[in-house]
């Protein structure tokens, strides 16, 4: 299976929400996923799931992984590194 990840720096405005987030991911078949350490643990949600999103807590400056797999993966992750950097 094709894979794709990259590791990003959140930059987002606050006009931007997870629900637009969600909403741009819905037409790509790959799943996508972030990865994130918070309070010293990891935490790695599924970027199509709105309750993942939520648990997540982005917000700017944060580092993430961004990791999609699935025939569209590139697209898919190149969409995610665009929203939010």
């Amino acid at each position: 299976m094709k894979e794709s990840k990259q590791e990003i720096i959140v930059n987002i405005s606050e006009d931007q929400t997870i629900i637009e987030l969600s909403d741009r991911l819905q037409p790509y078949e790959s799943e996508i996923f972030l990865k994130k350490i918070y309070q010293g643990s990891i935490y790695e949600i599924n970027l199509k799931s709105f309750l993942g999103l939520i648990t997540l807590k982005i917000k700017n400056g944060d580092k993430i992984w961004v990791r999609a797999t699935g025939t569209d993966c590139e697209e898919a992750l190149q969409s995610v590194v665009d929203y939010l950097t």
